[in-house]
């Protein structure tokens, strides 16, 4: 295992961020670093300002030499911001702070022709294609709500600077949000780079599988019948016992694949039976059944859920100006502190000599030797399988750890095998364009774990890696004789990572869970609706992604720490984590009114005007966004348009009127370069990007180089995507294509356990290595 300082003490950051990055800085605070700000976030409401900013202090910087000293004893600066107002990074593009990991989240990236443009969440969205993905087909396109763009910029800024840490290189980390965004779209570019087609946004009906969210008798659940055949059929005989099954009991409906082409049909039937249902027994029922269906809940009710409370996920802030007793909030999304957690809310440094709680920084590694990546001489043995688990070695692959993928067609990864998750009609499991993708920088081993020397040969391999990766049930590693006692005494620094839907302990450890399912129990299909309207839900696994990145940041901090141990990461806690301060609105919310509006689903409390707007063409749209009012004044430099001279109150009284202007003036013009022109002027804008527009229109990431090229030895030459945490001493690399099924099998069993020629005949021929 790569060590580097052991100083058991915390690590020491600078927060520099605004919007763009604040949760990267809360992401570190649960990892327990001693994070100070230079203001104390008093422009934020309350509900905001204690959810952000708990945990850490704050000491004003007066001027360049006290910020300059402040910085001289950080690990890390984190800073965010458009390029025009860093104030660390100097003209050539280079670090004030060159002993510090000095991450940079910018829109845009801080190179490329649109180094300089603007965007708020809505804007990088809608740049990088999620906006796109929301909404109804017959209304505008919207991004994710509670700001998930920016939080996955923020998630990407946080994994960077461990990154670094763990490379033991001063360095500075470019982030773009746009890249972030793109990063996390599932098949929105997958499928053009594939078979030039795109996925169009639907109201929440998922492509891939058969999930959705469904009316229930006094609200809404989500779930369906995808996955293995016992879903489909654990289904139809509940239904079939309330008498619901209707003509779905005929043979013809056992055949998944006639099934996916009636799915309507199917679909329609599952309604009616789900609206016999209170929706909370429906999924108490279903768990009971170890079927993938959950209640759509508001984010109030996050802090009474048996689960979360159980694993002690909801943190308690206190301070000044909070209820006597302190207000609950979401949680981190691993307990890399103990739990539960209690925070401080932000408080002013009481001003020793310095401001930090230890003398000195860390700095380089132990080993003192330098690495061209930062995870150069890990090895990772990858149990995963579908998306969040192989979306977090992939991240891990890129930054040279060597992953060694555990894989079997016995046992078959969806995205490998499944003919829905190909997207190109007529490829094979080794050329899905879905695998690809996700699973490049891997070797592949071919294992038959139904078979006792299978599970034996996976054992011999735990002492020749320094972790493991698995999003298995809980239990499944335990029968295997592979629970994290059993794998420490394998190799006693063993890192264990597990990715359970809930997590590996609670009342509902065994609840079976799809990505809709945790985003309806996470708090976020609920918000996904417009007002007066039904939940949505999302058309792409957002949730896996989050919670891969949030299992990436707790590996690279036991990594950084240099120690083993077993990170029970809970999807439904990743996911929760990012519902921003919705928990305590209900409590600390000033009352400010929704702007919304069916028609105007993209309205902002803080901008006007903030929406997606017509443009040429068919569904083409621009995303603009107005958060001041030197925006508004070149804004009106462009378009005449009603309350010329409002600043956003008055603004905010004739927004009907503002909206149609902006309207009627974009409907004709062309969203690209209506977003060049507006940005050349100063107002956040862009396209609502579709996959082709990302993959070959977008001049930024093609400047950037986001779709790189590799040959695959069947799909050939292939474009994917590109690697997010830009680091500059120690820069991420894809190396290799994704694996043919079985390919390394040979090579590693050969290398890491010294087995013969011989033997290896010997296990194929008994089925184990396939």
């Amino acid at each position: 295992m790569v060590r580097t300082d052991t100083d058991p003490t915390p690590l020491r950051v600078l927060d520099l961020t605004d919007e763009l990055a604040f949760q990267g800085a809360r992401l570190l605070v649960g990892l327990g670093a001693d994070v100070i700000r230079i203001e104390p976030g008093a422009d934020l409401d309350p509900a905001a300002r204690v959810h952000w900013h708990a945990g850490k202090r704050w000491a004003p910087a007066r001027g360049e030499a006290e910020l300059d000293t402040l910085a001289a004893g950080a690990d890390i600066v984190l800073e965010s911001g458009p390029v025009a107002r860093l104030r660390g990074v100097r003209a050539d593009g280079t670090s004030r702070w060159p002993h510090a990991v000095h991450v940079v989240v910018t829109p845009f990236g801080l190179t490329g022709p649109r180094r300089d443009w603007l965007g708020d969440d809505l804007v990088l969205a809608s740049a990088g294609g999620m906006t796109w993905l929301g909404g109804r087909l017959e209304g505008q396109p919207k991004p994710p709500p509670r700001e998930q763009a920016l939080q996955t910029a923020g998630a990407q800024a946080a994994i960077g600077a461990l990154l670094g840490v763990v490379s033991g290189a001063g360095q500075l980390v470019d982030v773009s949000v746009q890249e972030a965004v793109a990063a996390t779209l599932e098949t929105a570019a997958l499928a053009w780079i594939h078979a030039g087609r795109f996925p169009v946004r639907n109201g929440g009906v998922y492509e891939h599988v058969a999930h959705r969210i469904f009316a229930a008798a006094d609200g809404y659940v989500a779930g369906g019948y995808s996955g293995s055949d016992r879903m489909w059929t654990d289904l139809l005989a509940w239904m079939a016992e309330r008498g619901e099954a209707g003509d779905l009991v005929d043979e013809r409906w056992s055949d998944a694949l006639f099934r996916w082409r009636e799915r309507p049909h199917a679909d329609a039937l599952v309604q009616r039976f789900a609206a016999g249902w209170p929706a909370a027994d429906l999924a108490d029922e279903a768990r009971a059944r170890a079927l993938p269906w959950a209640e759509v809940v508001p984010p109030e009710r996050l802090t009474a859920n048996p689960q979360l409370r159980d694993r002690g996920f909801l943190v308690t802030v206190t301070g000044d100006g909070l209820p006597d007793g302190g207000v609950e909030d979401v949680g981190f999304p691993w307990a890399a502190l103990p739990r539960p957690v209690a925070l401080e809310a932000i408080r002013e440094v009481e001003r020793p000599a310095s401001p930090w709680r230890r003398p000195e920084p860390r700095r380089a590694t132990s080993s003192g030797t330098s690495k061209s990546l930062a995870l150069e001489g890990v090895r990772i043995l990858d149990l995963t399988w579908v998306l969040a688990g192989p979306y977090v070695t992939k991240q891990l692959g890129e930054h040279g750890a060597d992953i060694v993928k555990v894989e079997s067609k016995h046992r078959q990864d969806p995205t490998r095998f499944a003919p829905s998750m190909h997207l190109r009609p007529g490829t094979d499991p080794d050329d899905s364009g879905y695998f690809l993708n996700f699973n490049r920088n891997k070797r592949s081993v071919a294992l038959n774990l139904r078979t006792g020397e299978g599970q034996r040969l996976l054992r011999e391999l735990v002492p020749h890696c320094d972790m493991v990766v698995e999003n298995f049930s809980p239990g499944v590693l335990a029968r295997w004789g592979m629970d994290y006692a059993s794998l420490r005494e394998l190799n006693p620094d063993v890192v264990l990572v597990s990715m359970a839907g809930v997590g590996q302990t609670g009342p509902w450890r065994k609840a079976v869970t799809f990505a809709d399912t945790l985003a309806a129990m996470s708090g976020l299909s609920s918000e996904t609706r417009d007002p007066g309207g039904p939940p949505q839900g999302l058309t792409f696994g957002l949730g896996d992604m989050v919670a891969a990145n949030a299992a990436v940041l707790a590996t690279l901090d036991l990594l950084a720490q240099g120690r083993g141990g077993h990170v029970d990461l809970s999807q439904l806690e990743a996911m929760a984590s990012t519902m921003g301060p919705a928990v305590l609105e209900p409590v600390l919310s000033t009352g400010r009114p929704d702007p919304r509006t069916a028609e105007h689903p993209n309205r902002s409390p803080r901008a006007v005007p903030h929406g997606v707007y017509p443009a040429a063409g068919d569904d083409r749209w621009v995303a603009v966004s107005v958060t001041d009012d030197a925006q508004w004044h070149a804004l009106n430099g462009l378009v005449q348009l009603p309350c010329a001279d409002g600043d956003v109150n008055a603004r905010r009284a004739c927004e009907d009127a503002i909206d149609a202007g902006l309207a009627a003036w974009t409907r004709d013009q062309d969203a690209h370069k209506l977003a060049e022109l507006l940005q050349a002027d100063g107002v956040a804008a862009a396209v609502v990007a579709n996959g082709q527009d990302l993959v070959d229109v977008d001049e930024q990431l093609a400047a950037r180089g986001f779709y790189p090229v590799l040959d695959h030895p069947l799909a050939g030459a292939v474009r994917h995507e590109g690697i997010v945490a830009r680091l500059t001493a120690t820069p991420g690399e894809l190396t290799r294509p994704a694996p043919l099924l079985g390919q390394h099998t040979h090579e590693v069993l050969h290398e890491l356990l010294g087995l013969s020629d011989d033997r290896l005949a010997a296990l194929a021929a008994d089925g184990v290595t396939e």
